[in-house]
């Protein structure tokens, strides 16, 4: 390649730094959400995780962090990511509309008590807001995750996370970073003495 990439490479970095220092002053409502996820798994409850496209993959990551393990050796969680069953995605999008994709598997899989946690860059994505109001209407706890100034997931979770940026790419950013603070918390709150896996 003749164009040199470093100017680029080091500008998108230093964003992405930016959006993660300013996700800062998110710290509270960070620990909040935590002690929700944590509320839930103390009962004996489970956690639902869903988003679309890049939100899909986060929601996959949470679940897998939490069945498996972040940072310690210690029981399994119970969590599990709606966009991975593609079964269950292409018949339900095929039967009864895209819109339906999370919030049909929630109707078949939540109790209540458990939490349900909502990713959307937008805020707007309407299968995930959708399945944010059934998840209300079962009695689940609602957090969100979402970037700007939240769109209407906002209003429709119990409380909304927004990474401070109008990028997708930093938002995501952003929103990786907060799973993996909730999962050492979790693991530090609920396995103090499982020894270090690394």
């Amino acid at each position: 390649m003749s164009k040199d990439l470093k100017p680029l490479i080091e500008s998108r970095l230093k964003e992405s730094g930016r959006a993660l220092s300013a996700a800062a002053k998110l710290s509270a409502d960070i620990a909040r959400a935590a002690e929700m996820i944590l509320s839930a798994y103390r009962r004996g409850r489970k956690i639902l995780i869903f988003g679309n496209g890049g939100s899909a993959a986060d929601a996959q990551h949470f679940a897998a962090e939490l069945v498996g393990r972040f940072e310690r050796n210690r029981p399994a969680l119970p969590a599990l990511s709606l966009s991975v069953d593609t079964s269950n995605l292409t018949a339900i999008a095929n039967d009864f509309g895209y819109e339906e994709v999370f919030s049909r598997q929630l109707e078949a899989l939540a109790k209540s008590g458990d939490v349900a946690v909502a990713i959307s860059t937008s805020g707007n994505s309407p299968s995930v807001l959708k399945a944010v109001a059934l998840a209300r209407k079962l009695g689940l706890a609602t957090i969100g995750l979402s970037g700007g100034r939240g769109g209407k997931l906002k209003a429709a979770v119990d409380l909304c996370l927004c990474a401070p940026s109008a990028s997708t790419a930093r938002v995501q950013e952003v929103h990786g970073a907060i799973i993996h603070v909730w999962c050492e918390i979790v693991e530090e709150a609920l396995f103090p003495n499982a020894p270090k896996a690394h």
